[in-house]
């Protein structure tokens, strides 16, 4: 029996693995690669058929005419048939040397800074007020946002008859004795710009007003009720709970503003043409490309102004999203970070 035992006591191997002949030490088996199941395959099948016309739309519609609008802006390009005449960067420089396009792009800086200080709090303190309960507030609800559903081929009209000198507001200000007042709304530099402003504003309002009672009906109302009991104020429960509650979506809604400022051309277009906006001091980085690649049968110029336009509004769109919209995006994700 001793001799039954010592057999099994030699030829039991460790849980690591069998020993090696001679040498007494042990190593893991390396593990097997497990085969992926089906189920793997038809998740990514799935999420394959479902992407894929989106992606190929998004490469065709937006990546292929960037890459085509940088490659004819290195051609003094007159629009038909293939581009010969190389340029170089020729065309690249000529905009950075160009004062009217210096011009244009302070204007859109100026656009930017002032449709985000406007309706900013402008459209808070709507939200705020149409978030309570009244008597109409489906109805001014509408009113504010028709604005924002308008062509901006009527807007732009619209404004255009009311604001010229002999417009409906000049003439109710004259009849109402307030000729010091009547001004030249639309070719005066001092003035126009502050006309787009308004413009701008009246039009756009609307779609920060529904995003942001969009986000106050997020808010919890037992913070409120909490809040009231310990004795805080209106304006200290808007100030310490809805604005840092509504933080998200300001920024969303500023991200958005600022995208759709650096690309404004619709109204401006409309409004003052394409003769009338650089002396008015309404040009926009739009509406120069236009008037000076599309207007100028200089195509390869005006493909080069896009490009330009595309990678300034793309830098300001990464750095925002890296420096402001960074917690946003990492507080959305569902899964740790690997250590």
């Amino acid at each position: 029996m001793s001799d039954s035992l010592g057999e099994n006591t030699l030829t039991t191997t460790s849980p690591e693995g069998p020993s090696r002949a001679g040498g007494g030490a042990t190593t893991a088996p390396s593990p097997a690669r497990r085969p992926r199941r089906p189920a793997d395959w038809r998740k990514r099948g799935e999420i394959a058929l479902l992407t894929g016309p989106a992606v190929v739309m998004f490469l065709a519609f937006v990546i292929f005419p960037v890459i085509m609008a940088a490659y004819y802006g290195f051609f003094r390009w007159k629009g038909f048939g293939p581009p010969t005449d190389f340029v170089g960067l020729d065309n690249y420089l000529a905009i950075f040397r160009d004062s009217t396009f210096h011009d244009a792009l302070m204007h859109n800086g100026f656009i930017v800074v002032m449709s985000l200080m406007l309706q900013g709090p402008a459209a808070i303190a709507l939200a705020l007020l149409l978030n309570q309960r009244m008597r109409g507030r489906s109805v001014v609800r509408v009113l504010i946002f028709v604005p924002y559903v308008i062509s901006e081929v009527i807007v732009g009209t619209g404004w255009a008859l009311m604001l010229r000198t002999t417009g409906a507001l000049n003439d109710l200000l004259e009849k109402a004795g307030l000729d010091a007042l009547t001004a030249d709304w639309l070719a005066d530099p001092d003035v126009a710009i502050w006309s787009l402003m308004i413009i701008i504003t009246w039009k756009y309002i609307g779609f920060a007003v529904i995003l942001f009672l969009a986000g106050l009906q997020s808010i919890p109302e037992e913070l409120f009720e909490a809040a009231a009991i310990d004795g805080a104020s209106y304006w200290q429960m808007q100030r310490s709970i809805t604005l840092p509650l509504l933080g998200p979506t300001i920024r969303i809604w500023a991200f958005l503003s600022i995208i759709g400022s650096l690309q404004l051309f619709d109204l401006v277009y409309i409004i003052w043409g394409q003769y009338v906006a650089a002396t008015a001091g309404t040009s926009t980085m739009a509406t120069y490309m236009v008037v000076n690649g599309r207007n100028a049968a200089n195509y390869g110029f005006g493909n080069a102004v896009a490009v330009v336009l595309f990678l300034i509004s793309m830098v300001i769109a990464l750095v925002y999203q890296r420096f402001v919209l960074r917690r946003d995006t990492e507080g959305a994700l569902t899964e740790r970070k690997k250590r």
